[in-house]
């Protein structure tokens, strides 16, 4: 219990950090001049990998390599993914292949999970996923919503605040939400570089949003 407790004050110690530093962190870099994007992108189970991957169809092979990033209770996300991109490496034989892998990290909160169970739960997903994006140092992060994307844009954020690299991230809220965010949108709304939402009621609740109609 003190263990926890003491992993709950270093996470209340790092979002006061984030929140001081935020605004010190560049926003803005050219990955368009850039021959290849190193692309992170975070799927979650059932609607949000179709989703994603829907999404994932109009990117050209020069997001390359692509790092998918699933929950490690998610079972049907990797087959979903080796379809798709077995799928496109058929579709556009004249391109190279694209190289993409699939990582796998703690869910950072179940389906009715208890709010108060998923902040231990969320940490633990937080200390794997620093890691990992450390390590990855994706160009781009793009994710629609599910929870395991949160402690994977904080990580990606806190790149940047340490000054180990700048991470474009890219938040698209599911076509399924038409009049509210998401939890995971509530949060990254404050955190994201672009967030893209597909309903206009949503867009005129959150004016800094960016509105292009539906795209998946």
């Amino acid at each position: 219990m003190v263990y926890l407790l003491m992993l709950a004050a270093g996470a209340g110690a790092v979002a006061v950090v984030l929140v001081l530093r935020l605004w010190m962190v560049l926003r803005t870099q050219d990955v368009s001049s850039r021959q290849s994007v190193s692309l992170l992108v975070v799927a979650g189970s059932g609607g949000h990998t179709t989703e994603i991957l829907r999404l994932l169809e109009y990117l050209s092979s020069a997001y390359s390599p692509r790092h998918y990033v699933i929950a490690d209770t998610d079972k049907m996300s990797t087959n979903k993914i080796n379809g798709f991109e077995l799928y496109q490496a058929e579709r556009k034989p004249s391109n190279r292949a694209t190289e993409y892998y699939i990582h796998r990290i703690p869910r950072s909160r179940e389906v009715r999970q208890s709010w108060l169970s998923a902040v231990f739960t969320t940490l633990r997903s937080m200390l794997v996923s620093f890691p990992l994006t450390f390590r990855l140092k994706p160009d781009v992060v793009l994710c629609n919503g599910p929870g395991t994307c949160v402690p994977i844009c904080l990580s990606a954020l806190l790149l940047g605040i340490l000054g180990i690299k700048k991470v474009i991230i890219v938040y698209v809220e599911s076509i399924c939400r038409v009049e509210t965010l998401s939890m995971s949108g509530k949060i990254l709304f404050h955190l994201s570089d672009y967030f893209i939402v597909q309903w206009p009621t949503l867009k005129e609740k959150y004016p800094k949003s960016v509105y292009l109609g539906r795209i998946v």
